[in-house]
């Protein structure tokens, strides 16, 4: 499955955003929205659990009271530390629905989930609510988060046939990590026919906060351009900002046969950089 509605597949993670103190530097964060739109690109990533829930708030002032609905795609997710019970989901994800300052998610997803968490959420029958409200049209696709081992992703997909895509953490520093499993995941999420959503693909921006000598290897590889060449002697497609932070590095989209990546994944190569 692929998600036509997702332009030039590039999200907007709202996990971290700029801060003044305490609160969301709404001014700044206006600026990021309006160049991230104006660039073509329409989907933003939330959770209500980020940033002890200022993000979401964040996201009505400054992008769903700014922009018409059918401009922009919205993901939020249910966490595991918002609700003990089966009674508290819908009440929940009616919070969100306000909080957001939208009548509909695009993507609704059952977070961060494990063993643990998955149990709990077939308890509460999380999925099976969230499925019921994709019928009454509060969502348009349910799907996961996940973090755990590959054959919990296989226990979680085969149970569940209707979720439709997997967010999975892909970076090359995880992709073979036995802790991660990201290949063994892709690999998971192909055999189920389910499209995969890329989350921290630069780890959180530590991937690109690259050490001088490894920045200054890659400069040297093609002089004073912002361009360089990865391993096999192609052209890394990178830029730079006029303070000479890498703004991105590398895309690479994994070979996931009949998974689909809806977000680029963005890296470095790691013969480049160590």
């Amino acid at each position: 499955m692929s998600f036509a509605e997702v332009k030039k597949n590039f999200g907007f993670g709202c996990m971290r955003l700029p801060m003044q103190g305490e609160e969301v530097d709404l001014a700044q964060f206006s600026q990021m929205v309006d160049e991230y739109l104006a660039a073509g690109f329409n989907c933003f990533d939330t959770a209500r659990v980020y940033l002890g829930g200022k993000n979401e708030p964040a996201i009505r002032e400054r992008v769903a009271k700014r922009y018409p609905r059918e401009s922009f795609l919205l993901a939020d997710k249910i966490s595991n530390a918002l609700f003990e019970t089966e009674e508290e989901v819908r009440p929940l994800f009616q919070k969100q629905l306000e909080s957001c300052g939208v009548e509909y998610f695009d993507f609704y997803l059952m977070h961060a989930q494990g063993k643990g968490y998955f149990e709990k959420f077939k308890k509460c029958r999380a999925y099976e609510q969230a499925l019921e409200l994709k019928a009454e049209g509060l969502i348009r696709h349910v799907g996961l988060s996940f973090h755990d081992k590959a054959e919990v992703l296989d226990e979680i997909l085969t149970e569940y046939l209707q979720m439709e895509f997997v967010q999975l953490q892909l970076h090359y520093m995880g992709y073979d990590d036995p802790a991660i499993q990201g290949r063994q995941c892709c690999e998971v999420c192909a055999k189920h026919g389910k499209s995969v959503i890329v989350m921290e693909p630069v780890k959180g921006g530590n991937l690109v906060k690259l050490p001088e000598d490894a920045l200054r290897y890659i400069t040297d590889l093609h002089g004073d351009s912002p361009a360089g060449y990865d391993s096999r002697g192609g052209r890394l497609l990178w830029g730079v900002y006029s303070d000479n932070t890498i703004f991105y590095l590398h895309t690479f989209v994994f070979p996931l046969q009949q998974s689909k990546m809806i977000y680029f994944y963005l890296m470095c190569s790691q013969q480049n950089i160590l």
